[in-house]
């Protein structure tokens, strides 16, 4: 199949304009009208991983971190960077990486950390904002259902785990047509009332084109009056970090015991124990000390994530307890993740997870 075709089904689940501004997720190397037979999952991609997809005969290699973060100026095989990029383009191996998109969604990499730990009934931590827009279109009467279906099935209406959302007001609008127009009812030159319902449905700004599309191909006007807003209401559903609850609660020591086991963890470092059973649970995959105050405000008597340097830790003072497990560690599972979103989808298609440990950071004991 061709690589878009790959590409397009990860970003319709984790669209690119959900990954952070300083990221770099999407095609990094490759070409989207590539044919492909076969991909390598990774966490990283890195020069072993690059030459392991070789070896398989792999020909996209879907990484969670972004080989290049920032422009290269140099190809000389200086750095990992380059020699990564150099490899990749020299085998026709192309690399896409699907990062903190897939950070920022329900369903991806904190779900699957949540899953892990058995957390149930889960809301993302720190919803975004400024991603939602609201559509308003004046419709006939007897064109309303045929309009609604449309937007409804070009993304419009979701509100949190609810769908087919929208609001309907019963009106009536006026309207003349002038010269070489086509109105829908009466003639040109002459003024027409004609019974409409006003339709209001919320949807995320990414889907903003496609919905405008089955709006004026399912509108029967010749000029379509609409309006769009920008909302200011979180996205439930997209944002950073997941806040959920244990089954049952544990004691502080109980629960680090399953968060050691059920992450591989070598190590976890962690602030003062408070004594406190852990039933409230905050997770953020990779780097979330930005969150700390979320995961407090949230209630949670644990906060779940990795990369905290040493004075950051003060920061708990005693609201919870920090659990750091490591970066590798938090988000080694987004591999499976990927794999069952890619097999769903393409069944016949040929996908596999790497062999090589990608973790740099090794643990003595």
């Amino acid at each position: 199949m061709l690589l878009r075709e790959l590409t397009d089904h990860l970003e319709s689940w984790a669209p690119l304009d959900y990954q952070e501004s300083y990221d770099n997720a999407g095609l990094l190397v490759g070409r989207p009208d590539q044919e492909v037979t076969q991909a390598l999952i990774s966490l990283d991609c890195t020069e072993a991983v690059v030459d392991e997809a070789i070896e398989l005969g792999c020909n996209v290699i879907i990484s969670h971190h972004p080989i290049v973060f920032k422009g290269l100026k140099r190809f000389n095989g200086k750095t990992y960077v380059e020699r990564v990029v150099m490899k990749a383009i020299k085998h026709d191996l192309a690399l896409y990486a699907i990062h903190t998109n897939l950070d920022n969604v329900t369903g991806g990499v904190n779900s699957k950390l949540a899953e892990r730990l058995g957390l149930r009934h889960t809301a993302i931590l720190s919803p975004k904002s400024e991603l939602l827009r609201k559509l308003v279109v004046f419709v006939p009467v007897n064109h309303t259902e045929a309009v609604r279906a449309a937007l409804f099935a070009a993304g419009a209406g979701q509100v949190g785990n609810y769908d087919e959302c929208s609001f309907n007001t019963a009106g009536y609008g006026t309207f003349r047509g002038g010269e070489g127009t086509d109105p829908f009812v009466g003639k040109p030159g002459e003024q027409h009332r004609e019974e409409e319902v006003r339709v209001e449905v919320i949807f995320p700004a990414n889907r903003e084109r496609a919905i405008l599309l089955a709006l004026f191909e399912t509108h029967p006007y010749e000029e379509v009056a609409y309006d769009i807003y920008r909302l200011q209401n979180a996205h439930q559903q997209v944002g950073s970090g997941l806040i959920g609850q244990l089954e049952q609660p544990l004691s502080e020591r109980e629960f680090l015991g399953l968060l050691k086991k059920q992450l591989n963890a070598g190590v976890i470092r962690h602030t003062e124990l408070r004594g406190k059973p852990i039933a409230r649970v905050a997770v953020c995959g990779g780097a979330g000390g930005f969150l700390l105050r979320e995961a407090i405000r949230a209630g949670a008597d644990v906060f779940v994530t990795a990369d905290y340097k040493y004075h950051e830790f003060f920061d708990a003072e005693g609201k919870t307890v920090i659990a750091d497990v490591g970066h590798f560690e938090s988000e080694q599972f987004t591999q499976e993740l990927l794999l069952e979103i890619i097999r769903k989808k393409f069944p016949t298609f040929a996908v596999r997870l790497t062999g090589i440990d990608t973790n740099p950071i090794k643990y003595y004991s």
